[in-house]
């Protein structure tokens, strides 16, 4: 167990990061990310993490001004009260907050960053990951037509994504994926719906199943576990569950159900990369596959997410792709990158990744200390 470290204080920033190309799925469109740097300040380092969450509440009901209002207000006051912290604590210092699983998520990272830092110890190795490098693949939004994805799909691969991911919503679902699949016939290919779809629509989602997908990632509503059940007896396409998974708990009910056949893992959606390392351990255990699903990570949660992507039940192509695919600068000194269709898992102390701070300073628009 990671010895606890003296907490002296926490700082905030709110990112602002210019996307190099628009990113638009079923809730929206993106231009820049914006998102909160966490800096743990410790009597032996400082630690590095990050806040998830987008500027409204789309994706989940977090959001980053109500996540600047709790951390401030009550989960950073709580963090700094004990004397001293170990990364293992931090979810039950935290536990009598309701929710807000992305600040928790941010501020358990950098704690655990700072933590491993002192131990002279890899995210990766903490973790019990198993591999130093791990598949890439990509996800790419929607886009003006069918054809404009297609060969928006085909720079990814020229690239050398090992798979592709495309955002669905109804009126751009089938016709789309059949442009992919009839460009590309052979390539790992899965569709990313964000809780676009109802039971209403079961012919439209029965209609993916003649194009061969890896899985359907999150067709419906992220409360419908019992529909989702109900749609895996009516379609043939593996279901992927990423909304609905917010917990160990939740991936639990979900395999229970017969909801999922598949788990898309994401740190700040489940609230930290130790939780998100017991989900993994359930489906392992279960014989089901998880994969690493992306936020729109800087590069400090892109390290992390390399991390947890390298442990042995993550069997299919993450969303960790290089950071050159969203950003031309990346707040990292040395970002992922992409090498023959892989990347390279962190190996250094903490997250395994050092903050470039003249580009951290350049992209910050709101900045606190909290000691």
């Amino acid at each position: 167990m990671l010895a606890a470290v003296r907490l002296e204080g926490v700082e905030l920033r709110v990112v602002h990061l210019p996307l190099v190309t628009p990113f638009t799925t079923s809730f929206g469109t993106q231009t820049v990310r914006e998102a909160i740097v966490v800096r743990a300040r410790t009597s032996d380092g400082d630690g590095w993490g990050e806040i998830v969450t987008q500027e409204a509440p789309v994706y989940s009901s977090e959001y980053t001004r109500g996540a600047w209002d709790v951390a401030e207000r009550f989960l950073v006051p709580a963090l700094l009260s004990p004397a001293a912290v170990a990364p293992g604590e931090v979810a039950s210092i935290l536990h009598p907050f309701l929710g807000h699983r992305m600040v928790k998520a941010g501020l358990e990272l950098a704690v655990l960053d700072a933590a491993l830092r002192t131990a002279g110890q890899s995210l990766a190795s903490h973790l019990g990951a198993t591999n130093t490098r791990i598949p890439s693949g990509v996800s790419v939004g929607i886009q003006r037509d069918p054809s404009a994805l297609v060969d928006a799909v085909a720079a990814y691969l020229d690239a050398g994504y090992v798979r592709i991911k495309i955002k669905i919503e109804p009126g751009r679902d089938l016709g789309d994926t059949a442009a992919v699949r009839a460009a590309f016939p052979g390539i790992p290919l899965q569709v990313d719906a964000n809780s676009a779809y109802t039971l209403d629509d079961i012919d439209t989602l029965a209609g993916l199943d003649r194009f061969g997908l890896l899985m359907v990632e999150q067709p419906l509503g992220d409360d419908d576990l019992v529909d989702h059940a109900a749609l895996a007896r009516r379609i043939s396409t593996p279901i992927c569950l990423d909304e609905s998974i917010t917990s160990e708990k939740a991936a639990r009910d979900a395999l229970t159900l017969g909801a999922a056949a598949v788990i898309n893992v994401k740190a700040g959606r489940v609230g930290g990369y130790l939780e998100a390392l017991r989900i993994h351990d359930l489906c392992r255990a279960a014989g089901t596959p998880v994969w690493c699903g992306g936020m729109l990570e800087t590069g400090i949660g892109r390290a992390a997410n390399a991390a947890l992507a390298a442990l042995p039940g993550f069997t299919l192509p993450g969303d960790v792709s290089a950071s050159d695919r969203f950003y031309a600068r990346d707040i990292v000194i040395d970002p992922i990158a992409l090498d023959d269709g892989h990347v390279r898992v962190p190996t250094g102390p903490g997250i395994g990744a050092d903050v470039d701070e003249a580009a951290l300073e350049e992209v910050t628009v709101a900045r606190l200390d909290l000691r």
